[in-house]
């Protein structure tokens, strides 16, 4: 075995056979999230489900980091609910329990401090509503179930991939062919552990089969970037973002999926004329989020069995930038705008 001794702490310190490595792996804390008085864009809501559309930067739910100012700190308030304890979360599942995806979490009760809640309030809580999620940087509808029973029938159709679905992303480049379907496995990228990557064929002992529909909606700046829209089989972690690094076109804005501020003015310059390249600069370098928007959802209501289906268009930041690409195109006299 090899000298251990003295004990090294240095973090440059590369660990070599016979190295004894001793750690302490500490006891994972519940997280106690309060009631906060922040303001939802509801786009629907009855006494079973409600329907938000989430701004970019919000967090969905508690986490180490992030323990205040989520969705579930709003959801909270406005049931009337002023805290609760996530003691687990599901690592097994994404959309649903009992699912192959990555995105669900699963919070069982700790404390009611209102006396007046309701026990319809009191049994949603034991999930509190989040069936699925997005992304902190992902702008977007998402459906919140009120009551067990909704919750349960959600997650059944995201397991069974009933869901519509539809987000709307601007790209660094196009894809080619215009529209197609991308089933790459998705696995964590070894390298950087905030990061997906998606991968061909199913060798990856890790990864999970992804399968993602796009087709472009218009194109910009003789293919500097692209209008794209996504259509999800699978709902596994970061997709639209792998996949899209995946075809060779990370979103404008994607600093983490190599979607950046130069890559994309790198593109855009050469194709447009000089006089737009200033422009394009300062609205670009205010970009601070992956240009992504969960535009459309629909299901089946879980108590009526009616069909719902909700859209809302992107925010002000998204739709700068898009008005900004589409006036230069429109400008330079190009003809690729929109794809038929």
């Amino acid at each position: 075995m090899a000298d251990w001794s003295p004990r090294c702490h240095m973090v440059s310190h590369m660990v070599k056979g016979g190295d004894l490595v001793s750690c302490t792996v500490s006891e994972v804390q519940p997280l106690r999230a309060e009631a906060e008085d922040i303001p939802l864009d509801i786009v629907y809501e009855d006494d079973h489900v409600l329907v938000v559309n989430k701004p970019a930067h919000m967090v969905v739910h508690p986490a180490p980091g992030n323990a205040n100012g989520t969705l579930v700190n709003a959801i909270l308030h406005h049931c009337r609910i002023s805290t609760f304890t996530c003691l687990a979360r599901n690592s097994t599942g994404d959309e649903c329990p009992d699912s192959s995806d990555d995105d669900t979490d699963v919070f069982d009760v700790d404390q009611f401090t209102t006396e007046d809640v309701s026990s319809e309030v009191r049994d949603a809580l034991v999930r509190p509503g989040i069936v699925h999620r997005l992304d902190k940087g992902t702008s977007g509808l998402l459906v919140v179930a009120k009551d067990e029973h909704s919750h349960a029938q959600l997650a059944e159709q995201f397991k069974l991939h009933t869901i519509r679905r539809v987000y709307i992303s601007l790209t660094c480049g196009v894809p080619h062919p215009n529209s197609g379907r991308i089933e790459a496995s998705i696995a964590r990228d070894p390298n950087n552990r905030i990061r997906m990557i998606a991968i061909a064929g199913s060798g990856h002992r890790y990864a999970r089969n992804a399968a993602s529909r796009y087709k472009v909606r218009e194109v910009f700046a003789g293919g500097g970037s692209a209008l794209v829209e996504w259509r999800l089989e699978t709902g596994r972690t970061h997709q639209i973002r792998a996949h899209a690094k995946y075809l060779g076109i990370p979103l404008l804005g994607d600093e983490t999926y190599g979607g950046t501020k130069s890559l994309a003015l790198s593109l855009l310059r050469p194709r447009t004329p000089s006089k737009y390249h200033s422009g394009l600069s300062d609205l670009i370098s205010k970009v601070d989020r992956p240009c992504l928007h969960a535009a459309l959802l629909g299901f089946k209501h879980p108590h009526s069995g009616k069909t719902l289906e909700f859209s809302c268009p992107p925010p002000d930041d998204f739709t700068e930038v898009l008005a900004e690409l589409q006036r230069v195109t429109s400008a330079d006299g190009q003809n690729d705008g929109l794809v038929g």
